[in-house]
């Protein structure tokens, strides 16, 4: 089958997911700027979350421009990915509402293991499907990059029983580590 109903309905969702994050922003009672001070760990929070469902659609988008058809293990990877990201408007409240606590910090960077180890599914997926895609595997290569991720959320988690901060230190450099989109499947695709 298509891979067009895929991208859009995956599109629509993760546009769903930056719209429930924007939600949790409230309005401040007061009119001085003062009044946004107890706001600073619920925006930093969705900051964050933000360019994580931003990079992680920017991923997908690469990642499916590789292939011309899906199959159903390939709409199931997917939709594991998408339940995934779907839990991260949830731990960024929770994290934001309860000013980097341990056990929400720590949430937050079980929810972004998964998020990575579910990504990580879909493109082998992806792979298997096309019969071992030589240009997808070949752009994917050893994929140190998101084998490194899914290590370093670990370490963030650990860490956050040590010092919340620590962990979500370690988030903020995984993302700054993805935030230059990925573009070996672009140059891979392109060139040949």
């Amino acid at each position: 089958m298509g891979k067009n109903r895929l991208e859009a309905f995956s599109d629509g969702v993760i546009a769903i997911l930056i719209t429930i994050l924007v939600l949790e922003l409230k309005v401040p009672h007061g009119a001085d700027l003062a009044s946004l001070a107890p706001l600073w760990p619920v925006f930093l929070s969705y900051v964050l979350s933000f360019i994580y469902l931003g990079i992680y659609w920017n991923n997908h988008h690469h990642l499916l421009h590789a292939v011309r058809e899906i199959g159903g293990g390939v709409l199931w990877a997917n939709l594991h990915l998408l339940f995934c990201l779907s839990l991260i408007p949830f731990v960024t409240g929770w994290m934001g509402e309860n000013h980097f606590a341990t056990i929400p910090v720590a949430a937050y960077g079980i929810v972004l293991f998964m998020c990575a180890v579910a990504y990580s599914l879909l493109v082998r997926c992806l792979i298997r499907y096309h019969g071992g895609n030589r240009e997808l595997a070949a752009a994917i290569g050893t994929d140190a990059k998101g084998w490194a991720s899914i290590v370093l959320y670990l370490a963030g988690v650990a860490l956050s029983f040590v010092q919340p901060w620590l962990g979500f230190a370690v988030y903020i450099g995984v993302a700054l580590m993805w935030l230059i989109p990925d573009r070996r499947i672009e140059k891979r695709i392109a060139h040949h």
